[in-house]
Formats: C-alpha cells, structure tokens, sequence
C-alpha cells in the first residue's frame, strides 16, 4: 500500500510540475501579446503619422485619415477575436511537399484572396522533436515585416495540424529554375547573388541565423524577384528556438548521394543523379547537406557567418552547374566556402556588397528593377512554375496519422503549441481586390 501512495504521489507530482509549466508558459505568452500588441499598434500610428508629412496633407485630410486608421484598428480588434480556420479557406491544388507536411494553393473565401497554406502534422512535430524549429518559424515571419522574406498573413492550428497562411509567390523556386537552366550567366547570377544577400542580412539584422539557405528556399515573386522562405531551421535568440538537428545528420546521408558514389559517375550521370534524387531530399526530414557550412554539420559551434557559406555553394551551383556541387563543394574554395575566419561577411555584410563580383549592383534599387530572368504569370493563381503534386488526405480529419503518436499522446502534449496563432493587420482590414503586392511583386 505504502508503495502504491508513493507511486501516485510521484505521479501527481509530476502532473502538477507540467500544469505550473503550462500556466507559466500562458502567462507569459499573455502578457508578452499584450506588450507586442501595444508596440505594432503604435508603430502603425507612427508610420501613418510620417507618411502624412512626406505628403504634406492638410491638417483636415490628416484628421480624415486618422479618422480612417482608428477604424481600421477598431475592425483589426474586433477580428481577431473571430476564430479563423480551414474552414475559411478553399484548397485549390498542392504546390509543394515536405518531410513534415505539405504547401497549397487556397483561396480564403469571403475575400477571394490567394494564399500559399503551409501545413504541418502536430504528431511529426513532436516526434522528430521540432516545436522549437516550428515556433522560430512562426516567430520570424512575424516579425519579419520585409520585403525579402515571404510574408506570413495567419496562422492558427486544429487538434491534427498547424498552418501558416503566406503569401503566394507564383514565381516558383531557384531550384526549379537552376533545374530547367542548368548553369545561369555572370550576370543572372550577381543578380540573384545580391539579391539574396540583402534578403539574408535582413533576418540577420533581426538576430536570426536561417541555417538552411539552399535554392528550395529562394523563392521568385511574380516579378521574378527574390524572397527568403522556410524558417523552420532557423534559430534566434530565444530559448524556446533552440533544438538540436544536426546530432544524426552525417548517419542520414541517403547512400547514392555520397562522395564515392559521384567520384565515379561522368557528369552527364552526375546531372542525372542529381536532378532524379533532389525532389526526394525534400521529403526527407534530413533535408539536402549540400549547402550546410561545416561548422554546422561537424556542431563545433557556428554563428551568422554559416549562411554566407551556403550562398557560395549556391553562387558555384548556378555559375558552373548542379552535376559539380555534391562532389566538389567540399573542395571548392572561395572567400564563401572557406574558414569562417577568413570568410566573406565575418567583418559584415558591407564586405560582400563591395566584392568585385558584384560591381555595379545598385543594392538601393535593385527589387524596382527588372529581373534577370523576367517570370510570365498568367493569372493570381498561376501554378505553372511549380512542380505537379498528386493529392492527399492530409486535410482530412479521419486521415491516419504518419507518426507512432496517438491522439490522447497529441491531446496531453497540445499546450506546447500555445499561442501559435497570428493575424496580420494588412491581411485582416484588407478588403476587395487583392493587394496590388500580391499581384506585383510590389507593397
């Protein structure tokens, strides 16, 4: 008897230390909204407030727009209060796929607005260990209101899945596009090159270091320009962002991607390989080590540094081609890939921006310039530069789960998604025709 009382008295020991960790974890996330709430509202005002000057409005015209802005914070408040689920939003096709889940094309439907809804099995996520990686996620395109990173409108979550509503960028991939192009021009390449570097030191700037820039990851707007995506390996500086992933990445390595199997292929095999395999990594949960630094993939510790060694194997990739990268981006030197003491980008991102290569690039300007390659987009939801994906049963609620964990395990381990949900306030007091960024390229 005495070792039973025990046992359930450890028991609900332990119940209780996972009912105060909720409650810290609520209040916490409470009062951190509240605060966050406070400081977005307040820079909307000031933002208002200066673009009234720059135009030098009337002081009645400025009180009409003040007037129109406290009503859109008023229609924002009110909302946000509304629940938003799949239910709002129809599927139209999937556009991409991934180890955790899958991307589609959706139309939310009281708006007529498309969208690209990222969704993320809940189960996957716990058992692979990646909440931390997820919430980085989540809490970078929040924060990261730029015109380099694709821009996250909503996100809510049901007992299955997460979901993140983006901005759909009909442009497709720089994968798709190095694909269909094999090798680009010195030219395409400073453009892409540049523009990527800018987009990478603007999350750098925020204090996060993306860890995963690959071409899957380059994503092209309607005007052919480049955004960042997928931060789902992405750490910052918060606690609850930190996970490790690398610890069995050089055990994972699927076997016809290794050194020896491209050391003797010609390169027409090489290509070949390449292409055949390279849509795989996708689904895998190791992902492509094409474009890891070495101080990532050995874990001897790393900083912001990392990324700029991924955008030298992508600038070899796109100048000499994909049947070179997996077998000589371990050798290939260049002030990119070499030691981070001694790399492009250690004293700062001026560094690259004055390198040689992109002479002439004039960074202030180069989003309001054509592209290199100009993308033809037929209509807002033109999918014709992303790859065909059969359909699925992710969205459906009696859909067996990938995962070994059970929907009691999901329900007693839910809190850990706490305060996943997001509304933006361009997205939520937009109405009627779709914003003309979204249709450009432009904001």
């Amino acid at each position: 008897m005495a070792m039973t009382g025990q046992s359930s008295c450890s028991s609900m020991s332990n119940h209780t230390k996972e009912r105060v960790t909720m409650a810290k974890v609520t209040l916490e996330n409470f009062y951190s909204n509240l605060i966050a709430q406070h400081e977005e509202r307040e820079m909307r005002q000031q933002k208002l407030e200066k673009v009234m000057d720059q135009e030098g409005l009337a002081d009645e015209e400025k009180r009409m727009r003040r007037s129109q802005h406290a009503r859109k914070e008023t229609e924002f408040l009110r909302l946000k209060r509304t629940r938003l689920g799949l239910e709002d939003f129809e599927s139209l096709k999937v556009i991409g796929r991934g180890a955790f889940g899958e991307v589609r094309l959706v139309q939310k439907k009281d708006t007529g607005h498309v969208y690209a809804m990222k969704i993320l099995r809940k189960a996957d996520m716990l058992e692979k260990e990646q909440v931390g990686h997820i919430r980085a996620e989540r809490d970078i395109l929040v924060e990261a209101d730029s015109l380099w990173v694709v821009k996250m409108f909503y996100s809510f979550q049901d007992k299955m899945n997460l979901y993140l509503i983006m901005e759909f960028l009909p442009g497709g991939d720089m994968m798709t596009l190095l694909m269909k192009k094999d090798t680009l021009t010195e030219e395409a390449t400073q453009f892409y090159i540049a523009e990527t570097v800018l987009a990478i030191d603007s999350i750098h700037q925020l204090g996060f270091i993306h860890r995963d820039i690959k071409p899957d990851n380059l994503l092209l707007d309607s005007r052919g320009h480049v955004k960042l995506s997928d931060f789902g390996l992405c750490t910052g500086l918060k606690r609850a962002h930190r996970t490790e992933f690398y610890k069995n990445l050089n055990h994972s390595l699927p076997s016809d991607l290794t050194k020896q199997t491209f050391q003797n292929m010609n390169s027409k095999r090489k290509a070949e390989t390449w292409k055949r395999n390279r849509r795989q990594l996708a689904f895998s949960t190791v992902g492509t080590p094409d474009y890891i630094a070495p101080e990532v993939f050995m874990q001897n510790g790393y900083n912001k540094l990392c990324d700029w060694w991924s955008l030298g194997v992508i600038m070899y990739e796109m100048l000499i081609g994909n049947d070179g990268t997996l077998s000589s981006w371990f050798t290939f030197r260049s002030r990119f890939c070499c030691e981070e003491e001694h790399r492009i980008g250690a004293v700062g991102v001026e560094d690259i921006k004055s390198n040689p290569f992109f002479e002439g690039v004039d960074y202030d300007h180069i989003r309001e310039r054509p592209a290199a390659i100009p993308i033809e987009i037929k209509s807002i939801d033109d999918t014709s530069h992303f790859d065909e994906f059969p359909d699925s049963d992710i969205l459906t609620p009696t859909a067996t789960p990938v995962s070994n964990q059970t929907e009691a395990d999901l329900k007693n381990k839910d809190w850990v998604f706490i305060n996943y949900t997001y509304k933006r306030f361009e997205g939520l007091t937009a109405r009627g025709a779709i914003p003309s960024y979204m249709k450009s390229g432009k904001r």
